[in-house]
């Protein structure tokens, strides 16, 4: 197809200006005609002469010696001179050399800047190629290539290395990492949430086991005995909203003895608990003051300060005023400074302060005719746990005397009881628990509310660590002794909240 006026009469202008290369415009001012029968017509463009002008204006085209300088700025180091006629042409007066333009005369290596040939040269006909390398020999099987360097390179700096793979995790300046010797952490009893709980399925247990004549106690021994205390409250609720009914009521109608009192107080939060033994300790003829003195000297501030607001919740009546009421003296004021529940928690110590409180206790009691007791009072129910572990240490280094030997001498009564139990406490917890437990059941009879108090109290706390100064204090474990002095299912409850022999 054509068009009117395409292409113009005598071809297309130059472009602006001259041309570089010396090229006449396109297309020629007399194009030959198209058509086989015209061949002969332009065959004389193919002729050796065309042919020679023509490789040459390639030849400058592509760095030969026709390039015009006005193109490129000479730099330095640059390109050799091409040889005459241009690149694959060869000199006149000279034939190619074998194997065709391109290739180096026989012996001598490329002069045209080409890399060497790789080694055991090309491959067969119809293989792929050789890998491309700058010169050297080909690395073994199995290995990367070494970088290698040109004549006239700059060496690479050597930079530092990259950051971790992971840097969220910084590294350790030292040769290894350092090593972290695991400690005891978490719960220390032998209770603990049961796996697969549900509330509504052990109330339906608990109310078949009481329901008709008579009871299966093992069936309330295996479900209440293998529950937490938080997972005993849940039971309370599905049970009340499953039957209408108080699972309490049921307990107590259905059971007796020991075994119910234990079964009872699994069933009370440890802050309820705690508040129904030291009313039970007040009220009446007697008081129970190692009771009073127990938990008081063995709770945290959190725990004293919760029994404090349950008890005057329940009974009208601050905590306070119900030891006013039932003690006195020092040994009142023994429990209403521990009733604050505001001893120090920190674990720092100063050891100029140690030695003050040291000096201050041997002043108080031992250096002087009679005793001080506030200043006993005053350091052994406000200073923390590690302090008074520190004071006590001191103590018999400086004084050459223990410090529960100390009030032994200058106490008596329901005050030396008290102060030695806090004593005991801020030395070693477990091992105050095993002494009690341990006084509890040995000789004629057993004191079955200080046994029934400290396996329900701490079966969710430090039972473990308890068990283990009982068999070291005594030479045989707290299962066995439990054993021996128990019988029935009284014996199995405790013995499940025991854990285990050891």
């Amino acid at each position: 197809m054509s068009y009117p006026g395409y292409p113009p009469a005598g071809g297309y202008p130059p472009a602006p200006g001259s041309s570089p290369w010396g090229a006449p415009g396109y297309p020629p001012s007399n194009p030959p005609p198209i058509g086989l029968e015209n061949v002969a017509s332009y065959a004389g463009q193919f002729n050796p002469d065309y042919m020679s002008g023509m490789a040459s204006n390639m030849s400058g085209t592509f760095g030969g010696a026709n390039v015009p300088q006005s193109m490129y700025p000479p730099v330095p180091g640059g390109y050799p001179p091409a040889a005459p006629g241009g690149f694959g042409q060869t000199p006149q007066g000279q034939h190619p050399p074998p194997g065709g333009f391109g290739q180096p005369p026989q012996g001598q290596q490329s002069g045209y800047g080409m890399y060497p040939p790789p080694p055991g040269g090309n491959p067969p006909s119809g293989m792929p190629s050789y890998p491309a390398y700058p010169g050297g020999p080909m690395p073994p099987a199995g290995q990367q290539p070494q970088p290698m360097t040109y004549p006239g390179q700059q060496p690479m700096p050597g930079f530092p290395p990259g950051p971790a793979v992971n840097p969220s995790m910084p590294s350790y300046p030292g040769p290894a990492m350092p090593s972290v010797t695991p400690g005891k952490s978490g719960n220390r009893g032998t209770i603990y949430d049961a796996p697969s709980f549900d509330s509504l399925r052990d109330a339906e247990v608990l109310r078949k086991a009481m329901k008709g004549f008579g009871t299966d106690e093992q069936a309330i021994i295996d479900c209440l005995g293998n529950r937490s205390n938080k997972q005993r409250q849940q039971i309370l609720l599905s049970f009340k909203t499953a039957y209408g009914k108080d699972l309490i009521k049921d307990l107590k109608s259905e059971l007796s003895g020991n075994f119910e009192k234990t079964i009872l107080a699994m069933m009370k939060t440890p802050v309820q608990f705690d508040v129904h033994e030291i009313k039970d300790a007040i009220k009446g003829a007697g008081t129970d003051e190692a009771c009073l003195i127990e938990i008081l000297a063995s709770r945290s501030n959190d725990h004293i300060q919760e029994i404090s607001r349950a008890y005057k919740t329940e009974f009208k009546k601050t905590l306070e005023e119900a030891i006013r009421s039932d003690t006195s003296g020092h040994f009142q004021r023994l429990l209403i400074s521990l009733a604050q529940g505001n001893r120090d928690e920190s674990t720092s110590v100063n050891m100029s302060v140690v030695q003050g409180d040291v000096q201050a206790l041997y002043a108080a009691g031992e250096s002087r005719l009679g005793t001080d007791e506030s200043k006993f009072n005053a350091i052994l129910c406000t200073r923390s746990r590690a302090h008074l572990r520190a004071v006590f240490s001191e103590y018999q280094r400086m004084c050459n005397r223990d410090i529960e030997k100390s009030i032994s001498r200058e106490m008596s009564g329901d005050l030396e009881s008290g102060m030695l139990a806090v004593v005991k406490c801020m030395k070693n917890t477990p091992a105050f628990f095993a002494e009690r437990l341990h006084k509890a059941m040995k000789g004629a009879g057993t004191k079955d509310r200080t046994l029934i108090r400290i396996m329900v109290s701490r079966s969710e706390v430090d039972l473990l660590d308890i068990r283990q100064e009982y068999k070291r204090m005594y030479g045989k474990s707290l299962y066995t002794d439990i054993t021996g002095d128990t019988s029935g299912d009284y014996r199995k409850i405790l013995l499940k909240l025991c854990g285990g022999n050891d």
